[in-house]
């Protein structure tokens, strides 16, 4: 199989040749726009051979804010960006160009954060979260007019060559909203985005974002499908295993390691790398299962230590 062949046989609960494994991370200082951002992703992917390439939306992580919100009835004033804007017009290119050099290699994700994600980033979470006390109603509003955006944004990228969309999902912190809060509020947007997402293609990525480390109420995202889960293992105290049948609307598990830099992956010895990486074959086998991280890893880490990972079954 090659890699398109294994990632594929994976996230359709099949059985590889060898389990997949891939990580990411954040590029840093110039590597982070433009061309500079392009380069970087593929010199990574051909130093590291990562059986997929996910390609990070660094320097696009504001969502852009369009309007001024002072009150919660200036919400009803936000349009949609369009993808002609230039905080979706740059991440297109960036797919487009990526896409056209890796596709016939391996399959080519894009990460796509959720409409609630979106909103926090783009006008402040502690404004977004007090208004949306106050005036939900405004809120949501303003929620929809992210998810056209976002929908829009998704088909694009599609139509620039990726296969598909890693959607990262945040904002389920349990200090956060409750459960029932969390569905009535949150999910119909984050749900919306996704599933037009699995209209485009059938092998989308749910990533059930850990990075705050506070614990998330994984029940918040259990019924939303995807070919493949990932969540932090390490943070939400759930194994691989428990994950697969929590997880009950995807067929392929992504992750086992820990992406901070108390992990093995990061301060462990290449012994130690090694032995982590046959645990995880041993205990989650080869079927519907790809070797991770619980989110991106660090910047740092050495290219050489991502490639024995990788590589080492």
């Amino acid at each position: 199989m090659n890699k398109r062949d294994r990632v594929t046989a994976a996230l359709s609960g099949e059985t590889p040749d060898r389990i997949p494994a891939a990580f990411w991370f954040h590029f840093t200082g110039e590597n982070t726009s433009g061309q500079n951002a392009i380069n970087a992703h593929i010199d990574y992917f051909k130093q590291c051979g990562c059986d997929m390439m996910k390609i990070m939306s660094d320097s696009y992580f504001d969502y852009a804010a369009s309007i001024e919100v002072n009150t919660t009835a200036d919400w009803y004033k936000l349009k949609p960006l369009g993808t002609d804007h230039p905080f979706y017009a740059g991440q297109i290119a960036r797919a487009r160009e990526i896409a056209k050099e890796v596709k016939k290699d391996a399959l080519v994700y894009y990460t796509v954060f959720a409409p609630f994600s979106s909103i926090r980033s783009g006008y402040g979470n502690a404004r977004v979260m007090q208004m949306l006390k106050e005036d939900p109603k405004a809120v949501l509003h303003a929620l929809d007019v992210i998810t056209e955006d976002t929908q829009m944004f998704m088909k694009a990228l599609f139509d620039a060559g990726v296969d598909g969309i890693y959607y990262s999902v945040q904002g389920g912190e349990k200090n956060r909203l409750s459960v029932a809060d969390y569905r009535k509020l949150i999910t119909p947007s984050d749900k919306a985005a996704l599933d037009y997402a699995n209209t485009l293609g059938d092998l989308n990525i749910l990533h059930c974002c850990g990075w705050a480390g506070d614990q998330n109420n994984l029940e918040d995202w259990k019924d939303y499908e995807a070919a493949a889960v990932n969540w932090a293992v390490y943070v939400e105290k759930m194994d691989i295993n428990e994950g697969r049948a929590f997880f009950t609307n995807v067929r392929c598990i992504l992750g086992g390691l820990d992406n901070t830099t108390n992990g093995v992956l990061y301060k462990g010895t290449d012994e130690e790398v090694k032995a982590e990486i046959r645990r995880l074959c041993e205990v989650n086998g080869n079927k519907g299962y790809m070797i991770g991280a619980d989110c991106s890893i660090p910047s740092d880490t050495p290219y050489d230590r991502i490639r024995l990972a990788v590589s080492y079954r």
